[in-house]
């Protein structure tokens, strides 16, 4: 078991259950997935950078991501139904707590004059999202490897009920968000 898992279960769970009033520990919110996206506007344009997103992804996560495709076409951007667009990858139960865990401890340390992560980006039903502007903060990421910086939208989907709820979860999971 995850580092991060073990500590949710010893000490996030009954922090939560304590401040929070609970009275069955199934009401105690938890992390229900993660989900990773690369937008490839470029993609209509030179097929090869979908599998170079996809490498970079597959590298940071541990798990093969999924290609997402247009559903409608766009004339405006030159778009046709069912052309990649960009990559996906949705993570579970131990890959989701190990990516938590580098994401918090180890990649948000690395961002250039880091001083933490807004906290207004909560949905108003307990999912937070965030967005990073470069994949080189993860060290599975050789520099000289890759051909373009790309960002990525991470969105953090909570069993929460409220955006209060889902960023004290989130902050005892170890959090960097800005004081």
């Amino acid at each position: 078991m995850s580092r991060l898992k073990d500590y949710y279960v010893s000490d996030v769970a009954p922090a939560l259950m304590k401040k929070f009033g609970y009275k069955s520990v199934m009401q105690i919110p938890k992390l229900d997935k993660v989900v990773i996206n690369v937008g490839a506007g470029e993609a209509k344009d030179n097929a090869k950078v979908i599998d170079a997103i996809m490498t970079d992804l597959a590298a940071i996560t541990g798990q093969k991501p999924v290609v997402c495709r247009a559903k409608k076409s766009v004339a405006n951007f030159k778009l046709r139904e069912g052309m990649p667009i960009g990559v996906k990858v949705t993570l579970r139960n131990e890959k989701m707590y190990e990516f938590v865990d580098k994401l918090f401890n180890v990649a948000f340390p690395r961002v250039r004059d880091f001083r933490g992560i807004s906290a207004n980006s909560f949905d108003g039903k307990g999912n937070y999202s965030t967005g990073i502007k470069e994949q080189l903060i993860f060290p599975e990421i050789e520099y000289d490897k890759i051909d373009k910086v790309r960002g990525m939208d991470i969105n953090f989907i909570t069993t929460a009920g409220t955006d209060e709820e889902a960023r004290e979860l989130l902050s005892l999971l170890g959090a960097p968000f800005i004081r």
